[in-house]
């Protein structure tokens, strides 16, 4: 059920940038990121179809991936790839260019944001499900694999800034126009932003470290009011030679205004938290007694 959950997902993205891409960003004149935003620039100039360019960019991707990154994630993306493409092949055909959002060149940031945002959430959602949209995803995550001590950002940010430059010279006219390479670099910094808060958002929570000399009551109230536990270790401060504990604890965002006042009402009790990105584990809930 997990696994067809995960592929529903991927499939149902797949389907909304379709939509993103015909309805906000192909009649406005700017590219996206990525080796997609190199197939809507070949569209705007040649005519020929994003959907057959992805296709030809994605499926040698895709199999190159299966065999020296990650076959499950290839298989996604390569599911990705064809959904994707034969949406927007079927949005190309179907007469429904009255739903597409025409800006005329006036208000061309409108659908940027929207596009942005949008794609954002796919992106996120594809990489929760060890997924891709192809293209430049592919590239960096193969990139990372060979060279961990690469940084993922500067491969995306790099391929990404030739994209931006080239739009300058695909959409001109009559002289240089710089607009369609600030549309590009704000759309990559929306959806970048979007879908790394997506990543982050899901399980985010707090890790305190407390070091306290009053364990059991801290653990006996945290247990009783919050039904939660805590891991305790043994230390010694070194200023006085003190026998004290030290417990660390992760907390829910709604927990924490009442962690915090819990921590406040004991004496020679010292504590500080660090944000967590992500939570993994079989957890189990301390039922009140």
């Amino acid at each position: 059920m997990k696994k067809v959950w995960s592929y529903s997902q991927i499939v149902f993205s797949a389907i909304l940038l379709a939509f993103v891409y015909y309805i906000f960003i192909i009649e406005n004149n700017f590219a996206p990121a990525g080796l997609n935003g190199i197939a809507t620039m070949i569209q705007y100039k040649t005519g020929f179809s994003i959907s057959y360019m992805s296709l030809l960019i994605n499926i040698p991707l895709s199999a190159f991936a299966y065999f020296f990154v990650h076959k499950d994630f290839a298989v996604k993306t390569l599911l990705f790839s064809v959904v994707y493409s034969f949406s927007y092949l079927f949005l190309q055909n179907s007469g429904l260019s009255y739903i597409q959002y025409h800006t005329l060149g006036h208000d061309t940031i409108y659908p940027v944001i929207l596009s942005g945002v949008i794609s954002g959430v796919v992106y996120g959602t594809c990489f929760r499900n060890n997924a891709s949209t192809g293209g430049t995803d592919v590239v960096s995550r193969y990139i990372n694999t060979v060279r961990p001590e690469t940084n993922f950002f500067v491969v995306t940010f790099t391929l990404n800034g030739i994209v931006a430059i080239s739009s300058i010279f695909v959409y001109a006219e009559d002289a240089l126009n710089y607009k369609p390479m600030a549309l590009c670099i704000l759309y990559c910094f929306i959806s970048t932003f979007v879908g790394n808060l997506l990543l982050k958002t899901t399980k985010t929570a707090y890790k305190f470290t407390i070091i306290t000399t009053r364990e059991d009551d801290f653990i006996e109230e945290i247990t009783q009011k919050l039904h939660h536990g805590c891991t305790k270790l043994d230390a010694i401060g070194t200023y006085s030679g003190t026998k004290k504990s030290v417990l660390i604890c992760i907390i829910n965002k709604h927990q924490l205004n009442d962690f915090q006042k819990i921590i406040a009402k004991y004496e020679n009790t010292f504590s500080y938290f660090e944000v967590v990105n992500e939570t993994y584990g079989n957890f189990k809930h301390i039922k009140s007694r």
